[in-house]
């Protein structure tokens, strides 16, 4: 049976990941997809480059906060799987207001839509940051919400909302939140694409604070690999954290891509600390492992290694981009 399924935020970093696994060779061959995408400085047409043309594919050029637009596609449609959302910690300090029409505003307008329509299920992907921050341990799917900046409270609010839907009316609503990813195709403004872009072209990186901030890294096919099971296997109603299973210091993770990329700690500026910068995340995973069997195959150096030389080979994809010098987000 032919799964007609939405995916918002396709042409992004993770969205655009999910698609292509999608349609590729070990993808889903029942799945139609079409992609919603605003093509914003994130978005990017030339991330769906390897499957544009396909016969599964549609991509559709709009903003998730235009309802009209919203229900003539949703109108159509089986599942839905929600990327979509302004990302960077660093701009909504900037700019609040843009993170929450987006993500707040947006997401409400696909649950209406999603609802009219009766669609099963609906998986909003989320983040670990809708947590805030703690000293030790690891965040359960029960723990409060804490968010500490405004792109983290405007995706615990989306979160929340989903949530409220499926109480309320019984939308089956499903919700994903992952640790940092990385991975090719990721935009230059975070840490990682950020840092090794930067020393591909002999420059210094940025380093925030004192450096020992600590996150937990997923590979973005890990991450999409467990979307999957959730859209397949995942309950109405939960939540499942995805992480990656592998938590460092940032000084630890400059020190991996340094030597990945040939250069030493001489290219290393430490910088002042961004306000609200939460000191520590750590999602538990075994939720998802012990219900849906999914758990993490990308071990970090391996993956961190092929993310570098995927960078160093594309250049022309990511030097077009590098005008936005924005500050690093980790």
């Amino acid at each position: 049976m032919t799964t007609r399924l939405l995916v918002t935020g396709g042409a992004g970093f993770i969205g655009s990941h999910y698609v292509r696994t999608l349609l590729g060779p070990d993808g889903s061959p029942d799945v139609l997809v079409t992609v919603l995408d605003a093509l914003s400085y994130a978005g990017n047409i030339a991330n769906l480059g390897p499957v544009r043309g396909h016969p599964r594919l549609r991509f559709v050029h709009g903003d998730i906060c235009d309802a009209p637009l919203v229900n003539r596609i949703m109108a159509n449609q089986d599942q839905v799987i929600h990327f979509a959302a302004e990302s960077h910690v660093d701009r909504s300090l900037l700019d609040a207001a843009a993170f929450v029409r987006t993500n707040v505003g947006g997401t409400q307008t696909l649950l209406d839509a999603a609802l009219r329509q009766g669609i099963a299920p609906f998986v909003q992907v989320s983040t670990d940051e809708v947590y805030g921050s703690l000293e030790s341990g690891s965040w359960t799917e029960d723990e409060p919400l804490r968010p500490n900046s405004p792109y983290a409270a405007s995706k615990a609010s989306a979160d929340l909302l989903a949530l409220a839907v499926h109480v309320s009316h019984g939308l089956d609503v499903r919700i994903t939140r992952c640790s940092n990813n990385y991975g090719p195709y990721q935009f230059p403004e975070k840490l990682i694409p950020r840092f090794v872009t930067l020393l591909l072209d002999g420059q210094k990186v940025p380093l925030y604070g004192d450096g020992l901030h600590v996150r937990d890294w997923l590979h973005v096919n890990d991450h999409v690999r467990g979307i999957e099971a959730v859209r397949n296997r995942g309950r109405a109603g939960r939540v499942y954290n995805i992480g990656g299973g592998t938590s460092l210091t940032n000084q630890d993770l400059v020190n991996l891509l340094l030597k990945a990329c040939g250069a030493d700690w001489d290219s290393v500026e430490y910088v002042a600390d961004r306000k609200g910068h939460d000191r520590r995340y750590s999602v538990d995973a075994s939720r998802i492992r012990r219900e849906l069997g999914h758990a993490p195959e990308t071990d970090l150096g391996i993956g961190l290694n092929a993310t570098v030389a995927w960078y160093r080979d594309h250049r022309s994809w990511w030097e077009p981009l590098r005008a936005d010098r924005a500050p690093q987000n980790g």
